[in-house]
């Protein structure tokens, strides 16, 4: 048995990863296939849902939810917060323009700065440029304006662009890539084991999700914060999951991870923010 979960695991990281050389547009193809394939009974469009794509019971209840989704109170809050001036009487829409509808626009790469540019990280950089203190970027105040930022922008189709002729962009997707899949902690475990070979699985007594269809949804409200919370807390929480040592929240690595992660998603809709267990 335990030959068998070996070959397994080896055959879909194999699958998954392709060849060293593939390039990020071979590296999606072979990434999207695979949950097509194990899957099959699952229309694309409902990776988006996570969990509740593959799990009839769990899905009931969670519509029952988003009835009356505990996040609502978030969108207005963040609402407010956009609208807000600012000391020197500028507000959000003097960076980022006047539509709220951003979230299908990060995360990219800044071929300037050279480096991925993430929502949150926009948002901190435009207070700061505007004399106000930045944000935490796990929970709170920034999770509040994101919900507002993700609620304007449903609807919108991932599209991100990873430049070509940039081998700095490409090397910082492929850092992104390597964390994916390179194992860590105590546990000795990849993001990939997790939500990629075995999602439908139960860990205890959680359903694993499946990758496709995670950048879709965040900020996220999950019962077991009792609050939002943000992508990159649940980055780190996975990593304290494993035993590993969390990176900062939009350091480089998170940033990384994200915009390989996301750019495995192009296709997919956002529908943020949403509800989970």
């Amino acid at each position: 048995m335990k030959k068998i979960q070996l070959f397994t695991m080896v055959l879909s990281t194999v699958l998954l990863m392709g060849l060293a050389n593939a390039g990020p547009e071979s590296d999606k193809e072979k990434f999207q296939s695979y949950f097509a394939k194990k899957f099959p009974d699952v229309p694309y469009a409902e990776f988006a849902n996570g969990v509740y794509a593959l799990d009839k019971d769990q899905r009931a209840n969670w519509q029952a939810i988003e009835e009356f989704p505990p996040y609502e109170p978030m969108i207005e809050t963040g609402e407010a917060m956009w609208n807000a001036p600012f000391a020197n009487g500028k507000t959000y829409a003097d960076c980022f323009g006047k539509s709220a509808a951003l979230r299908g626009k990060y995360p990219h790469w800044d071929s300037t700065r050279k480096e991925v540019i993430t929502l949150p990280l926009a948002i901190n950089e435009c207070r700061e440029a505007n004399g106000e203190k930045p944000l935490k970027y796990k929970k709170g105040a920034i999770a509040d304006l994101l919900a507002y930022l993700s609620y304007e922008s449903r609807g919108q189709v991932i599209d991100i662009k990873i430049p070509a002729d940039d081998q700095d962009a490409l090397a910082a997707y492929e850092q992104g890539k390597h964390f994916y899949y390179a194992r860590r902690g105590q546990l000795n475990l990849a993001c990939y084991h997790c939500h990629a070979a075995y999602p439908g699985s139960l860990l205890r007594s959680d359903l694993l999700s499946p990758a496709l269809g995670h950048l879709t949804g965040w900020p996220v409200y999950r019962s077991k914060w009792g609050e939002l919370g943000t992508l990159h807390r649940r980055f780190s929480g996975c990593n304290k999951q494993v035993r590993a040592k969390p990176f900062p929240a939009q350091g480089k690595e998170y940033r990384n991870l994200e915009y390989f992660l996301t750019y495995m998603n192009n296709g997919q809709t956002f529908n943020g923010p949403s509800a989970r267990k």
